[in-house]
């Protein structure tokens, strides 16, 4: 399939089946501008509201609060889907490089189709639907932010796909206390996919950055509103920030960043 062709499948598909189609062998097609849209088609059931429930902050033995979690995760991969192959559509291939690191994106796009089935197929297990408690389009409104490969991969590996390195390590962790085997192994897989996403973009990062340390460049090309604190999530977990090959001053001076976001200053929740 041609790379435009899949990526405006999923952009311009309202249905789910669009969104999840398989690219098969992708070629490079030429190159030409790209105008965003002002989000995604989507159906019905599947259309962004402008309420949605609140994730809980406990009681994830309750089905209905363990629903409104994996409701949660598929809408942050669904949005992830729609940014990456977005990603493809507005950066330019003409170097070898550049079609390198959109194979790189690609590839996590693969992934998060991959993801986003997985929390919709535990969710219908339980009873539950895609659609059932809304979908925010908070990822998406960042996208027409950013105008380089390099404040792409700012924005989505080093902060939104890094904050899901602590998440999905949290939760993991959550679920199988509560005996929920396939829901901690599902975020499992998740997490061990995200380290690599998150690695795409320190490797990329830190052949472009110049004569910056990678911290400096990552707060430069971050869009306002925008900071580090996103990147974080309730616990903040090294080793696995060590896995994507963040270096240790950039680990360190994240860690102790903090601009009273509200996300990683929450009280503890109940299980």
């Amino acid at each position: 399939m041609l790379l435009s062709k899949f990526a405006k499948e999923i952009l311009y598909g309202g249905k789910l089946s669009q969104k999840l189609v398989d690219p098969g062998k992708i070629e490079f097609d030429e190159w030409s501008d790209f105008s965003l849209p002002t989000f995604p088609a989507r159906d019905t059931k599947i259309k962004k509201t402008e309420k949605t429930v609140k994730f809980p902050r406990g009681h994830f033995h309750e089905d209905e609060k363990k629903a409104i979690a994996l409701h949660s995760f598929a809408n942050h991969e669904l949005l992830a889907i729609e940014m990456m192959a977005a990603a493809l559509l507005v950066f330019p291939h003409h170097t070898e490089e550049l079609k390198r690191f959109k194979r790189g994106v690609l590839s996590s796009l693969i992934d998060e189709q991959k993801h986003f089935k997985l929390y919709e197929n535990r969710l219908n297990e339980i009873g539950y639907e895609i659609g059932d408690f809304g979908l925010n389009d908070f990822f998406w409104r960042y996208m027409e932010k950013l105008k380089t490969p390099a404040q792409y991969l700012a924005v989505m590996s080093l902060t939104f796909e890094a904050a899901n390195l602590d998440f999905a390590h949290f939760y993991k962790h959550i679920f199988e206390e509560l005996g929920d085997h396939k829901t901690s192994h599902i975020l499992n897989i998740v997490l061990e996919d995200e380290i690599s996403h998150v690695g795409l973009g320190v490797s990329y990062l830190g052949k472009w950055r110049q004569d910056k340390d990678l911290w400096t460049y990552y707060n430069e090309l971050l869009p306002y509103p925008l900071t580090p604190a996103r990147s974080k999530g309730k616990l903040f977990v090294e080793h696995v920030r060590k896995k994507a090959r963040m270096d240790e001053d950039f680990i360190q001076k994240l860690r102790g960043y903090d601009d009273s976001f509200r996300i990683t200053n929450r009280k503890e929740w109940k299980t």
